[in-house]
């Protein structure tokens, strides 16, 4: 098959719908913070593991799952990632102590690897025209927003009648029910000859001896640590650290009457405002150099990180900076994966995304497990958060010598 020259196929919509599921279980964990930790008595780290460990699976299964997709095929390797995802969640179900639950997000994080990113956007990225490629990566990320939307609400509204393990069990059919999807994602094959005839171990050869690639992977790094905090922590940071929502006020007559419902909204908004935020990250990377794009997603969001620690946590500054943060939330992913694609090909894709992606999970795995860490150690996230200002500061500041104005493939994204 070639590529297409429509923005919107059937690859690009099953992607859709793949993203979004795996997305929207992924982005709820957060809401079960509390309650699992309340109903067992543990502490708050304990359950932070289990989620760092999840991303951390997530970061190591992510090229592993790029490549077995080049090898064996996108398809294959997505219900491979489904049915792993599925036997994690229901184990999780069942799980009553620590290190079960930190043992089987091992499997939850490797089943988000083979239904993720790393696999989708590449085979939307070989599916897409060169003049379409940027805004269709932007789409497939915005479908994960989309899932992040509707996911921790979805589960604060199951947890008000269900009981945790249940909510699980009904994830897990959902995760699994995305098989039935997939025969409508053909894959086609990369045009470019030379791709063809490059190895994985030459491509591989070429980017780890190209120092913008590392710095491509280690500006990820910061990402991950922020979107990990946040996704595993904000819900129970607003509920324990925000202002009272006063009756009578916008969101009381909405039905948002505590924190903890706050909370779960707040994680929706984030990636409501990304829709919209990853849509013109896709459309600004077809028009300006990606390298100062993420330059400046990455300030942006290290003024609203310390703008918002800095004034008094109350529920309007909670919704602000959920909409602001949101809209820079995943900016970086059609952003990164197209630089990546610029620079080295289409052909593996998936392997050089998910290799960058794996530094990305690294710091979602520190951010997350720092932040039970320093929970539990000093009763607040204040340490933790701070950390994450530095690093995005840092990360903005690093993508600047990015060399960009080359593509050894001949294949432009």
């Amino acid at each position: 098959m070639s590529q297409s020259t429509r923005l919107l196929n059937p690859i690009l919509i099953v992607g859709c719908i793949v993203i979004t599921v795996s997305f929207a279980v992924r982005a709820s964990f957060g809401v079960f913070q509390i309650p699992i930790a309340d109903e067992f008595g543990w502490l708050r780290s304990d359950f932070s593991m289990a989620i760092a460990i999840q991303n951390l699976a997530w970061g190591i299964g992510q090229p592993i799952f790029g490549a077995i997709a080049e090898k064996i095929g996108d398809r294959r390797a997505i219900v491979l990632g489904a049915l792993t995802y599925t036997a994690g969640m229901v184990l999780t179900a069942w799980s009553v102590t620590p290190f079960e639950h930190q043992m089987y997000a091992w499997l939850v994080g490797f089943g988000i690897a083979g239904t993720g990113f790393g696999v989708v956007l590449a085979v939307v990225g070989r599916a897409s025209s060169d003049a379409n490629r940027s805004m269709s990566l932007a789409i497939v990320t915005a479908a994960g927003s989309f899932g992040q939307v509707i996911g921790a609400p979805t589960a604060e509204w199951l947890l008000t009648f269900l009981p945790w393990q249940q909510v699980f069990l009904i994830f897990a059919v959902a995760i699994l029910a995305l098989i039935l999807t997939l025969p409508f994602m053909r894959a086609p094959q990369p045009i470019s000859r030379t791709e063809l005839e490059e190895s994985m171990g030459q491509i591989l050869s070429k980017a780890f001896r190209d120092p913008s690639y590392s710095l491509i992977a280690i500006g990820f790094f910061s990402c991950g640590y922020q979107l990990g905090f946040v996704t595993a922590h904000f819900p129970a940071f607003v509920t324990e650290m925000c202002g009272p929502i006063q009756p009578g006020g916008f969101l009381h007559s909405m039905g948002i009457t505590t924190t903890s419902a706050l909370g779960a909204i707040a994680i929706s908004l984030i990636g409501l405002a990304n829709i919209g935020g990853t849509l013109l990250a896709g459309w600004a990377g077809n028009h300006f150099p990606k390298k100062y794009l993420l330059a400046a997603v990455y300030t942006g969001r290290t003024l609203a990180a310390g703008a918002f620690i800095v004034f008094p946590i109350t529920p309007l500054s909670v919704i602000a900076f959920s909409l602001v943060m949101g809209s820079l939330w995943l900016a970086t992913v059609p952003l990164t994966s197209g630089l990546v694609a610029h620079l080295y090909g289409l052909r593996y894709m998936g392997t050089l995304y998910g290799i960058v992606f794996l530094s990305h999970q690294i710091g979602s795995f520190l951010g997350i497990w720092l932040g039970g860490r320093m929970y539990d150690q000093f009763g607040d996230y204040t340490m933790v958060w701070w950390i994450g200002v530095a690093i995005g500061a840092f990360s903005a500041i690093i993508h600047l010598p990015i060399r960009e104005n080359r593509s050894p493939t001949g294949v432009t994204a």
